[in-house]
């Protein structure tokens, strides 16, 4: 059995504050998603630009929310 399947074993027997507390200090230890300096706006305005520009590729938000609400449960 891997590392990591021991591991999610092991704290999915945590109770919830537990758990949450897991969870946060795992998030607190990876970087910042959006470390540019101006926080990612300028890849916001590339990604828009993109999607206006050939929209072929995108979703809607109908569509994503249907994808959400009819996404399996683990």
């Amino acid at each position: 059995m891997s590392t990591i399947r021991k591991v999610k074993e092991q704290a999915l027997k945590l109770n919830e504050q537990e758990r949450a507390a897991l969870a946060a200090n795992l998030l607190n230890s990876l970087p910042p998603i959006l470390a540019d300096d101006d926080y990612g706006f300028a890849e916001a305005l590339r990604r828009d630009a993109e999607m206006q520009a050939d929209s072929s590729e995108s979703m809607s938000l109908e569509d994503l929310n249907e994808i959400v609400k009819n996404r399996p449960r683990q």
